[in-house]
């Protein structure tokens, strides 16, 4: 009987291993240690760097600061080389946020509007070349952008700074006062080209990885082809767009030549964006550096990078926050 039972059950079911307590091990292969060495160093030999330019702009940036006769936060006075010198980030830092406002509020849109073109509406046979130019763009060097915004993009501002005064000068925010277009946002239209090709491309991949069955299944229930980006590539893209910003916004907030060539510098901060003058900390380092005299001199400007330093860190830590806060909607957590 019991031999009888023990042949007509079911086949045992497979036990399955308990949840807790299961961790990954490594296979023992000599391969996969050198990677996990390789990549575990690699992540600690980053944050070592980190932490020693850290350190070294700290430092020099403290002598510097207790020497400072002015008010760092607000002055608009820059002399470096006073005895004792005598400066303020003010019209710096008013210079780096707008022009790079500015950049992203104008690259964004285009780029995202690019990436999709490229993915979902152009040819095969179309989409492989312009995806091509668009990339080429990011090979240019920052002093040929620079040199053709200054000798191009300047003299054939005039007209649009002229319309923008007469139809929204009232704001006083975009008033012209005639003279070259040598501004903040002369600057933001060249930086924005210039992040353009960084952020086409990541948005451009990341829509490539939606799911196909999401957008069939959209089309399925009579989506059109915007409905179709609307409600399924556009927030499964989103934290991809994010991130493809933060590297845009990072180059423009650091860029040094082109700014320098196309800006004309002044310590002071106009009510119109169509005004010139201004300044930036990357574009005051690079134009200043020669000017530095002595220990004290080099100091400043580097007082002033450790604040550039700072924003950047908080720009991609406010990022990540808002991609971890996105990310379940993305499809990315998957």
């Amino acid at each position: 009987m019991n031999d009888i039972t023990k042949d007509s059950g079911s086949p045992p079911l497979p036990s399955s291993p308990a949840p807790e307590g299961r961790k990954t091990r490594s296979t023992g292969r000599l391969g996969d240690k050198i990677f996990l060495g390789f990549s575990r160093g690699s992540g600690i030999t980053l944050l070592v760097i980190m932490l020693a330019i850290a350190i070294f702009l700290s430092v020099r940036a403290a002598n510097a600061l207790s020497a400072n006769e002015g008010n760092f936060f607000t002055s608009f006075e820059f002399d470096l080389n006073g005895d004792p010198p005598y400066f303020g980030i003010a019209v710096l830092a008013f210079g780096t946020i707008v022009s790079s406002l500015i950049a992203m509020a104008i690259a964004v849109p285009i780029a995202v509007a690019i990436a999709l073109f490229i993915t979902h509406y152009a040819p095969r046979r179309l989409s492989g070349p312009i995806g091509y130019v668009i990339d080429l763009l990011a090979a240019i060097p920052s002093i040929v952008y620079g040199l053709w915004g200054a000798l191009f993009l300047v003299p054939h501002l005039e007209g649009l700074y002229k319309w923008l005064d007469d139809y929204f000068g009232w704001t006083k925010i975009f008033e012209y006062h005639d003279g070259a277009a040598r501004s903040l946002f002369t600057v933001g239209i060249l930086l924005a080209i210039m992040i353009l090709p960084i952020i086409t491309s990541v948005s451009r991949e990341v829509f490539r990885q939606v799911p196909a069955m999401h957008e069939e299944a959209a089309l399925a229930l009579g989506a059109t082809r915007w409905e179709v980006i609307r409600m399924s590539v556009l927030p499964f893209g989103r934290s991809g767009v994010i991130s493809a910003s933060m590297l845009g916004l990072g180059r423009a907030l650091g860029e040094t030549m082109a700014v320098a060539t196309v800006l004309s510098t002044s310590w002071d901060i106009a009510p119109s964006l169509l005004d010139s003058g201004g300044g930036t900390f990357a574009q005051n380092i690079a134009s200043s550096f020669g000017e530095a005299s002595g220990e004290m001199g080099k100091d400043v400007l580097i007082a002033t990078g450790l604040v550039l330093f700072v924003i950047t860190l908080i720009v991609n830590g406010a990022a990540r926050l808002v991609i971890a806060r996105n990310k379940e909607f993305s499809g990315a957590n998957g």
